[in-house]
């Protein structure tokens, strides 16, 4: 049978770096703040303010407002906003060249320590670590004390004392990439270390660098302004804000406006940077962008007008009407699944099938809320596990609902099963979710699941961790952790792509015998119709995010409709055929072309 075409989505604008940082309100609050800072303490040369070190004893301790002194004056009647503006530039320039030279030298350090590796590595990370075994502020204040006071000492103390935060957090990261394959691939091609640590390792590594700076910058401000405070910055006539502080505060009582100005505007600069570091942060990972690492809520959201079809399939376990899945892009929403209708009855083995990217993943995710939002946005359809719409559930029996009345067998189980516990406890916990059980009889049955099945000693095994065990192994653990409450529906999310020929012989025949055993309606979601035709009752065909055809497995594989079911089916290599097997396809591929 044949469906409608399938219609391209719409073109969705990119979000670019502005427009992320835009809809991060704290952190444009922030930019618009110490961009007008800055602004000010720029044109400070120019703005018609008093000499900041010319003295008027007679006009000393003037009040905020103070006809011609905007701010007040200080306990030596200079003009304190003239002293605030001179003051915040020489602290944001000392603060921000600070961070510059503690970023350039750490991260060197770092990216050489994490890329050499061995006696370089070590080397490096104890002196490092000899420079972290004193606190940082007695640190600087040694530093200065042996230098001298001076606004210049500071700096040198500062960005000294902040080197082994930068090293130390460029370090592990360049760790992380100096082993990975395209630095490989750089070594094997010829390239010199210099050349790979400046094209392969270090554009990896440098937005950890200016996140980092972006977030201390403000913290390394208030370092030096506390040197000023002790007074072994800035010095007098200079000011800068610390210094101001340090000179206002004998007036704290008796004119307290002194100190309070520049304390604010350590306040703001400092509030400010950080603002704007957390906002740099999603402008550079671009898995913000995307809304990868967003922190998803517990269900997938659903639009407010959602239209919700009426259920077609009464006799169905899980029955899906009109879905629509997108993903937000700022204001936009991409569409990934458009009008997907399917069902799969109680006993019954649906496939569904399509490339990569076709939107089969997204559907098997929408069945339980598990879609990440955000992004993700459930826009209309409705989803019936046999009568009860899954999207107008509370949230807590959804939640309830997940393992106990639909459960999900996952591609690679070394990511899914947690590293660090036993496989069997993994399933006690997958029984004591959704069964009042004692230790002892949650352990029997998980050990009953277990040798269910087909995992050899299952008593013994289930002492042993995820990596003890083969692929298969793993994915049996996986199956048996589908199992443990006797789901009336499994979703299994192409669970043989990760194996062998061989296990995933195994693996198919078990999945279709414990589902016929235990009436189970089973979603066998894959990209092979090899696979389909061995385990499938039906089978729907699924491209661009839409179904385009479904039918019994026999008779579409006998007798495709869709253009795009034909080319999946001829793309299935088969033995004997040699080269006449890629001049099917391109036969194929030839004529569609034509026919377009």
């Amino acid at each position: 049978m044949s469906a409608r075409a399938a219609t391209a989505p719409p073109a969705s604008p990119r979000l670019t770096a502005w427009r992320l940082l835009a809809n991060n309100r704290l952190a444009a609050a922030g930019l618009c703040l110490i961009l007008l800072i800055a602004l000010l303490a720029l044109l400070v040369p120019l703005l018609p303010l008093p000499d900041p070190d010319a003295t008027a004893p007679a006009e000393r301790l003037k009040p905020v407002l103070t006809e011609g002194h905007l701010l007040g004056t200080d306990q030596l009647g200079r003009d304190i906003l003239s002293r605030l503006l001179w003051g915040a530039r020489i602290s944001l320039a000392v603060g921000l060249t600070a961070t510059l030279i503690a970023a350039v030298l750490g991260s060197a350090v770092g990216i050489v320590a994490g890329y050499a590796g061995g006696r370089a590595d070590n080397l490096m990370m104890r002196g490092i670590d000899m420079l972290m075994a004193f606190p940082y502020i007695l640190l600087a204040l040694a530093i200065v004390a042996a230098l001298g006071p001076g606004l210049m000492n500071a700096l040198y103390a500062i960005a000294v004392v902040n080197i082994p935060f930068f090293a130390r957090n460029v370090r592990g990261v360049t760790l992380g990439y100096a082993h990975r394959e395209f630095v490989d691939a750089a070594r094997l091609s010829g390239k010199r270390p210099l050349s790979i640590v400046v094209t392969e390792v270090l554009p990896n590594v440098l937005p950890v660098i200016v996140i980092t700076m972006s977030t201390t910058a403000g913290w390394m401000i208030l370092e030096t302004a506390g040197l000023s405070f002790l007074g072994l910055g800035a010095q007098p006539p200079q000011a800068d804000l610390g210094s101001m502080l340090g000179e206002g505060r004998a007036q704290l009582f008796t004119a307290p406006h002194v100190s309070i100005v520049p304390g604010i505007m350590i306040f703001l600069i400092v509030i400010s940077l950080n603002l704007l570091g957390d906002g740099i942060r999603d402008v550079l990972d671009p898995r913000l962008r995307s809304g990868a690492l967003a922190r998803p809520g517990p269900v997938t959201h659903v639009a407010p007008g959602r239209a919700a079809p009426r259920n077609t399939a009464k006799d169905a376990a899980l029955s899906i009407e009109g879905l629509e899945t997108g993903f937000r892009r700022g204001r936009d929403v991409l569409p990934a699944v458009r009008g997907v209708s399917l069902n799969v009855r109680p006993g019954e083995c649906l496939g569904l099938i399509g490339e990569s990217g076709s939107g089969k993943s997204v559907t098997a995710l929408s069945v339980m809320g598990l879609v990440a939002s955000p992004p993700g946005l459930i826009r209309n359809g409705a989803i019936y596990l046999k009568d009860e719409d899954v999207l107008t559930m509370p949230e807590t029996r959804l939640i309830a609902s997940r393992g106990s009345r639909v459960a999900y067998v996952f591609q690679d189980p070394l990511t899914t099963l947690h590293p660090m516990m036993p496989v069997g406890q993994q399933v006690e916990e997958a029984i004591a979710a959704h069964q009042l059980l004692g230790a002892a009889e949650r352990r029997e049955k998980a050990v009953t699941l277990l040798d269910k099945v087909g995992i050899p000693d299952a008593r013994e095994r289930a002492r042993h961790y995820p990596h003890q065990l083969s692929g298969g192994q793993r994915q049996r653990v996986g199956i048996a952790m589908a199992l443990a409450n006797d789901p009336e529906v499994i979703v299994a999310d192409e669970p043989t792509t990760a194996l062998d020929v061989t296990v995933q012989a195994r693996i198919l025949e078990l999945l279709r015998d414990l589902q016929r055993e235990r009436g189970m309606a089973l979603l066998f979601i894959t990209h092979d119709f090899g696979v389909v035709s061995e385990i499938c009752d039906r089978v729907a065909v699924m491209k661009d995010g839409e179904i385009v055809e479904t039918g019994e497995t026999r008779q579409v594989l006998a007798d495709p409709q869709h253009a795009y079911t034909k080319r999946l089916i001829a793309c299935v290599p088969e033995l004997g055929t040699g080269d006449r097997f890629l001049e099917r396809v391109a036969g194929l591929f030839r004529r569609e072309a034509q026919v377009s």
